[in-house]
């Protein structure tokens, strides 16, 4: 089981539109540190799910036939806005797994082109996807979003357990209950911000990332959905992260086989 995160940033992403702090300076002139939409690729066998569908050029890095589907958390714009074109596609249909929002985004149920979104996922439900077991997670959002707990057998015959958890403000008690029944290889999970005095209402500051982490004991943990603040905040605290934490970025390999 490898995931691939192909977008580590928040909604602004980085750099920012005119903005000047250090975190975008640096994204301008060094493009490692530029964050694209949050998004990420789970491969497991001969599966190959897309986690959101927030970039906007999907039609060029997937080729027809390549992806097996898409699981997407939410239907906000910087998770979903790819699907506005991939839709229009033909001759194949794309499954896409998410949440049962009756708005989902824009015109996409009434026109969804080759996208087949006739499968909803309901709470804490599960579903077996080739060698990839992947349970939906209720989180904490302004709008009805899963994370994914992603499960796999290695082979010795050992579970392999990874959840991706964004967007959420810490994680409610159902399911933070059901990703401690067993150890956490991989955790991936929302911090959008540096500390805050007061939690924020829709995503993970550090403070609140840190406590995620120590309730579900991880071995490892990423954290994603990064904003240019915590970017450069972290300029200023090279040495705030725990030595068990990591800091995403576009393009990084996760390989739990």
């Amino acid at each position: 089981m490898r995931l691939t995160l192909l977008g580590s940033g928040d909604a602004r992403q980085v750099p920012v539109y005119n903005c000047h702090c250090p975190a975008c300076v640096r994204a301008r002139s060094e493009p490692r540190y530029r964050r694209g939409p949050c998004s990420a690729l789970i491969e497991c066998g001969e599966q190959r799910w897309l986690i959101d569908a927030g970039l906007t050029d999907l039609t060029e890095r997937f080729a027809p036939h390549s992806l097996s589907g898409i699981l997407q958390t939410h239907y906000h714009a910087d998770h979903a806005q790819g699907l506005l074109h991939l839709r229009w596609g033909h001759g194949l249909q794309i499954p896409v797994h998410g949440p049962d929002d009756p708005q989902g985004f824009a015109d996409l149920y009434k026109h969804p082109g080759i996208l087949d979104f006739s499968q909803p996922f309901s709470a804490f439900e599960q579903r077996q996807l080739g060698a990839l077991q992947v349970t939906a997670l209720p989180l904490n959002h302004s709008k009805l979003t899963y994370g994914y707990l992603l499960q796999a057998w290695d082979k010795q015959g050992l579970t392999k357990r990874l959840a991706y958890l964004t967007d959420t403000v810490g994680v409610p008690a159902d399911s933070s209950a059901l990703l401690r029944q067993a150890p956490l290889d991989l955790l991936v999970l929302d911090c959008s911000m540096p500390p805050q005095a007061v939690a924020p209402r829709n995503h993970n500051d550090l403070t609140r990332a840190l406590e995620v982490i120590a309730q579900l004991k991880p071995a490892h943990s990423v954290l994603t959905h990064i904003g240019h603040s915590l970017d450069a905040w972290l300029i200023e605290h090279p040495a705030a992260l725990p030595a068990d934490v990591s800091l995403a970025y576009d393009g990084m390999t996760l390989d739990l086989s």
